[in-house]
């Protein structure tokens, strides 16, 4: 068995929060199975926690203070730790950015927008304009600064390998004027090329085809089990049940077989900011 990753408690609080979980667990005699029964959730969502990687829900805290006999101490605290993770994005959003950090690999489909990880501040903005309803400004500047920052995850030398899958309408449906949906389409190419990252992209030809009715982000992890990510509007979630993360899985797969090969791929999306750049000089 590998050793055991330890976790930095002085790194921020959510490390403290988490180191004092597994102290306090490890101090009552308790596995992680054994403090998550009861809870309605998984031990790889408690591991997580240890690790300060996610936040606690306020109704696992009280489980847990109920289980170790801590006096209300994670309940009272768990809000804290809570708040020194707000980075600017939305709250049902605030475990991913470390999720993504901490993830071997990261796959992507994506059949209605470009995934926030590609995406250029322009784009991104005028999503957060119509997405959210009526948007004050200073909202707009706080998630896109977050969104930038979470971009940051391609100079890391421990970056993720990461696979997307686009839907071509993404691609084809200009959601800026021609030169900036050239600049966002050259964007992705940069990204994929320069991080050795694959990008497959589902024609508009394809009728039918696997994950037909959601978005999906399936992440694997060096020393805790894959999780899956799925997001609307207004409302994300981690999935975690291994059977579902499986049919997940296999799903993906599916979906690599009807999309066009990676080379094919970006051929398209070289077109397309091509044809974005002669609309946009047409334009001037």
């Amino acid at each position: 068995m590998p050793p055991r990753k330890e976790t930095d408690a002085s790194a921020n609080v959510p490390s403290f929060y988490g180191a004092e979980l597994r102290y306090q667990r490890e101090l009552a005699g308790l596995t992680l199975e054994q403090l998550a029964e009861g809870s309605f959730r998984g031990v790889p969502f408690l591991s997580q926690i240890e690790r300060g990687e996610r936040r606690m829900p306020v109704d696992l805290a009280r489980h847990v203070d109920k289980v170790l006999g801590t006096d209300g101490f994670f309940e009272r605290r768990c809000e804290d730790a809570a708040k020194a993770r707000r980075s600017g994005h939305a709250l049902y959003f605030e475990d991913m950015p470390d999720l993504e950090k901490q993830a071997e690999t990261l796959e992507e489909w994506a059949p209605n927008v470009i995934p926030g990880l590609l995406q250029t501040e322009p784009y991104m903005r005028v999503l957060m304009r119509h997405v959210q309803p009526l948007p004050s400004q200073e909202l707009i500047e706080k998630r896109a600064r977050a969104r930038l920052k979470r971009a940051e995850l391609w100079s890391r030398a421990d970056r993720p390998a990461y696979w997307a899958i686009l839907h071509e309408a993404v691609i084809r449906h200009p959601l800026l004027p021609p030169e900036q949906m050239a600049d966002q389409s050259e964007h992705i190419l940069d990204v994929v090329q320069s991080t050795d990252s694959i990008l497959q992209v589902v024609p508009r030809t394809t009728a039918a085809h696997p994950f037909m009715y959601g978005m999906a982000k399936i992440m694997t992890f060096p020393d805790a089990p894959p999780l899956v990510w799925t997001e609307s509007n207004f409302d994300g979630q981690v999935v975690d049940y291994p059977a579902l993360v499986k049919r997940y899985r296999s799903s993906y797969d599916l979906l690599r077989a009807v999309a066009l090969p990676p080379e094919a791929s970006l051929s398209l999306i070289e077109e397309a900011a091509r044809n974005y750049g002669h609309e946009a000089q047409q334009g001037d």
